[in-house]
């Protein structure tokens, strides 16, 4: 019994047990669970993520590539487009993050679009450049091997799918570029307005052109059209029958069969001006007036990417401007005369732009840019590295004395009395300096723009004046015998159009050196337009190879009125 009670209790306590017992769970197990704790906001959230991705690619995508927006290829710094509104919008983008911290702290700041400004200039009618071989279209070719490059097709590209960027530069690539039409076109009005002197000829050439310097021929390749009789252009902007044999002649032709033109060895990307230095050139006067600045009215539009062929081709006389020409050109200078190569172009200028001597004036045609000679001189100063931009004021700096620079001359039209002329100049508070236009140009050009005042008597060493600050003093002395048209064509209206102050002083019969080589009752003196009409001959014996001697007294007040013009 007891037994069986104890036995009883026994079981009715083991009755009381759970039927299952918990087991406590392994490391393994726990690591795996709080691997799947961390997992799972991530996957909950990469849907998400994956939605917002697709609805921004889908608003952005269509507005950038869509009809009418045009397709735009960045390279570089560099934007090819044919909108500059769509180009600076791009330029924009391009910017990336930095920008758009810039945007949220200044809303209306904007991205200027203006593409090739000119730092020397700075006028928003240059800032604009589109370089393009028609409307629609721009072909790179290749300078060595002539192969044709990328072809962008931008006002007619069509939209590429959304999704697809790849596509949308294959349809950009694969655009078949048309050929440019051929053209020639030469401006042959021989006079100007109120300028007695002839106007060159000048011809420009679109399409296949090949310029052949061994044949001394340009020719154009015009497949569809009749070939036109060749005509013969002297490079050289002054027109002057003396000049004939001064002067390589270059024949310009169109071909209707390409198997006449001649076959291309090296291919151009980019337009060529072809010009003579013969003629009058190492008289400074016309090393400006028929070279310098005809070449800048004609090629300063390209920004340097141009290339210069030389007939006529002195060494000395490229060295001498190679400031100029350099910033005119970033390309070789091909020797027109000893090259023995056929260059093919899509455009070229024969011969060039001028407008009259040392004077730059707005022209539909021959200066649709505007360019003017206070711009002129501003790309010299920086082409020579000129500091000066101003003139001293008197008064400015105490005991600082303005600088006159007295040009000498060695053949005629001396200053007999120049000694005398510069003592008096001194003791009026100038600071005097006596020099001859010759030697280093760089140099003399950097004397010209320490000064505040030039004196000079008529002729070529008055072309420095283009080396002075704006609001400096120009003093010509003009020769006896009726010479004031040329003094104030040749040198006065560009001084004022250089922005400088001039001062003409017309010497009398007494002070010119004539009074001992003619009587007074000579047409020298009683009729000087007479001898003008007998021709230049006439008047470079005679006027143009007199020397002056000053009346001090007379001219002291010209000295006076100088003081005057640079107190303000």
């Amino acid at each position: 019994m007891a037994f069986l009670v104890q036995h009883g209790k026994s079981r009715a306590v083991g009755a009381r047990k759970p039927r299952h017992v918990a087991r406590i769970p392994t490391k393994l197990e726990l690591r795996h669970r709080q691997l799947a704790a961390r997992l799972l906001p991530a996957c909950l959230l990469a849907p998400v993520l994956c939605i917002c991705a697709a609805r921004l690619f889908s608003v952005v995508l269509p507005s950038q590539l869509s009809p009418g927006n045009g397709v735009y290829l960045a390279e570089g710094n560099h934007v090819i487009s044919d909108d500059a509104e769509a180009a600076g919008a791009l330029s924009s983008l391009q910017q990336g993050s930095v920008d758009d911290r810039h945007r949220l702290q200044e809303p209306s700041a904007q991205v200027p679009a203006r593409l090739g400004a000119d730092p020397v200039r700075g006028s928003p009618k240059l800032d604009i450049e589109v370089e393009s071989s028609n409307s629609k279209h721009i072909t790179d070719l290749d300078n060595k091997s002539g192969m044709k490059g990328l072809a962008i097709s931008s006002t007619n590209a069509s939209s590429p799918p959304e999704n697809s960027i790849v596509s949308s530069r294959q349809s950009v690539t694969d655009t078949e570029v048309p050929k440019p039409k051929s053209k020639i076109y030469c401006d042959d009005k021989s006079k100007d307005d109120g300028f007695p002197y002839a106007r060159p000829i000048i011809c420009q050439m679109s399409g296949d052109v090949r310029v052949s310097p061994e044949s001394s021929s340009v020719a154009l390749n015009t497949p569809m059209l009749q070939g036109e009789e060749e005509r013969r252009i002297t490079p050289y902007a002054r027109k002057d029958d003396s000049l004939l044999s001064l002067v390589r002649e270059v024949v310009i032709r169109a071909v209707a069969n390409e198997n006449d033109a001649p076959k291309c060895s090296i291919s151009h990307d980019v337009p060529a001006v072809i010009f003579s230095v013969g003629g009058y050139t190492g008289n400074f006067f016309h090393d400006m007036s028929d070279v310098l600045i005809p070449l800048y009215l004609t090629s300063f539009q390209y920004k340097g990417r141009v290339k210069f062929f030389i007939t006529n081709y002195k060494q000395w006389w490229i060295q001498k401007y190679k400031p100029v020409l350099r910033r005119l050109s970033h390309h070789d200078i091909i020797d027109f005369d000893s090259n023995k190569d056929v260059h093919c172009f899509q455009h070229v200028i024969l011969g060039l732009t001028r407008d009259r001597d040392l004077i730059l004036r707005p022209h539909p045609t021959r200066n649709p840019k505007g360019y003017s000679m206070l711009d002129f001189t501003r790309f010299l100063r920086h082409s020579y590295g000129l500091k000066r931009n101003r003139p001293l004021v008197l008064g400015e700096q105490p005991g600082k004395k303005p600088r006159m620079l007295i040009i000498s001359r060695r053949g005629t039209r001396k200053l007999l009395n120049l000694r005398q002329v510069a003592a008096t100049s001194r003791a009026l508070g100038f600071d005097v300096i006596i020099s001859e236009a010759r030697g280093n140009l760089k140099r003399f050009a950097t004397m010209v723009n320490s000064c505040d005042v030039l004196l000079a008597v008529h002729g070529a060493g008055l072309t420095n004046q283009v080396f002075l600050p704006p609001q400096a003093v120009v003093v010509q002395i003009v020769p006896w015998g009726k010479m004031d048209w040329m003094a104030t064509n040749f040198y006065g209206q560009p001084a004022r159009g250089m922005n400088l102050r001039y001062l003409e002083y017309y010497v009398s019969e007494k002070e010119s050196s004539l009074a001992q080589r003619y009587p007074r009752d000579h047409l020298v003196f009683k009729d000087p337009m007479a001898i003008h009409g007998q021709g230049w001959n006439a008047l470079a014996d005679i006027f143009m190879a007199q020397d002056v001697k000053l009346n001090i007294r007379r001219f002291r007040p010209t000295l006076l009125q100088v003081l005057d013009l640079l107190q303000v």
